[in-house]
């Protein structure tokens, strides 16, 4: 094992190449070419198996996932380790220029089990149709970098009886939801044949695209989001019935520094913006509709969260000089937002390993034995127990600190 030396490391995260992503904004934020034109839809920052980060070591660069492996306790630090046997968040940047899945997230039991189920039955980790790749949870957070918009949680009910009165292709599902329940009412949508779904939504899709033309609608309003999906089309084939989750779901929009936490259970959507986002180190996803990627309609109402939700926008709480958080309700991670104008500093010890990630700006990193420069488009990790001071450059400095809530 090689022996480490110093606690603060620049990091190199990994670009993943996801058709939904744009094209300017994480090369330009990175300040690396684009010339083939690939979709960039996020940057991940962590020790993931399938992607992790890299360490810029005296000795060389030195891959996260395999030295937290040899020598965890120096650089997670025991208490984490003992915890969770690894790193237990995956930092990440996106820019979601098309609309991602309608998905949820399995809790950490059902993930377990349905881990161990998949194994049981011999389906390979790498299949197109596997649900589980590992037995974690997946809740997350995410903080706007732009104006953001996503989809999250079921209307509230007077809410969405008010669409199933005034949109006519639902009206029609109004009497079940009375008498079934939001549980009721999705799974009859998500199990119609798809001869129904498009009976039922043809109608409304090219009406809404007219509108759309016309600058009827908005952001805020379903149907611009129907028409974003259907507009470019020349013939409109098959309805995706992640189209009445654009209707039932909370539409919410965030601004810069505005953070939403999404939990085990609750459907959600990401539709257009640029964010960073936490989460705990899973790849679990169980899809429902807006993905060419594997659906399970059973899998997905299995872990459901079947009532009305009010989005809780938060826009952060001083939590220390130079710094804001956003609370979550889990132990694998937390999040904080370092914003210093230029001689402002940021001291703090880490409790767990910490990945800083610079939005804007310049920073100096001081440590104990060891100080680094880090401007926009860079990353560094901090090693358990380090305690360092943050100083900004000319210009001030925006940067977003992952880390693991202290055990």
């Amino acid at each position: 094992m090689t022996a480490i030396q110093g606690k603060i490391f620049k990091l190199k995260g990994k670009i993943q190449h996801y058709a939904w992503g744009g094209y300017n904004y994480i090369p330009h934020w990175l300040g690396v070419s684009n010339s083939e034109q690939k979709p960039c839809a996020e940057y991940w920052m962590g020790a993931h198996p399938s992607a992790s980060s890299v360490l810029e070591t005296a000795a060389g660069d030195t891959v996260l996932f395999n030295a937290i492996k040899e020598a965890p306790g120096a650089y997670i630090g025991d208490k984490v380790y003992n915890r969770f046997g690894e790193l237990p968040y995956l930092f990440k940047i996106l820019d979601v220029k098309d609309m991602l899945s309608i998905q949820v997230h399995p809790s950490k039991t059902e993930a377990e089990k349905g881990f161990d189920a998949e194994e049981a039955a011999g389906i390979p980790i790498g299949a197109a149709h596997r649900n589980y790749k590992d037995k974690n949870h997946k809740p997350e957070v995410m903080v706007a970098l732009s104006e953001f918009w996503l989809l999250h949680g079921f209307l509230q009910p007077d809410l969405l009886r008010k669409v199933l009165v005034s949109v006519p292709a639902f009206n029609t599902l109004l009497p079940l939801f009375e008498k079934e329940g939001y549980k009721g009412l999705y799974q009859h949508v998500m199990e119609l044949p798809q001869n129904q779904v498009n009976t039922m939504l043809t109608p409304l899709v090219l009406a809404e695209v007219q509108k759309k033309k016309a600058g009827e609608l908005n952001r805020s309003e379903p149907g611009w989001w129907v028409s974003k999906l259907y507009e470019n089309e020349e013939t409109i084939g098959d309805i995706d019935r992640g189209v009445f989750s654009i209707y039932f779901f909370n539409i919410v929009k965030t601004m810069p520094g505005q953070a939403v936490f999404q939990g085990a259970g609750v459907p959600h959507a990401y539709l257009e913006g640029q964010n960073v986002e936490l989460m705990a180190n899973s790849d679990n996803v169980l899809r429902g509709g807006l993905t060419p990627k594997h659906v399970d309609v059973p899998e997905l109402l299995k872990h459901t969260l079947f009532e009305g939700i009010t989005p809780d926008v938060m826009d952060g709480v001083v939590a220390t000089e130079g710094e804001k958080s956003y609370p979550c309700p889990v132990p694998d991670f937390g999040i904080g937002k370092i914003e210093l104008k230029a001689g402002e500093g940021f001291r703090h010890t880490a409790s767990s390993l910490e990945i800083i990630v610079l939005l804007d700006g310049a920073m100096q990193i001081q440590g104990s034995g060891r100080e680094l420069q880090a401007k926009k488009g860079e990353a560094v990790a901090v090693l358990a127990g380090e305690s360092y001071i943050i100083s900004a450059e000319a210009g001030g400095v925006l940067a977003y600190r992952a880390f693991v809530p202290e055990l």
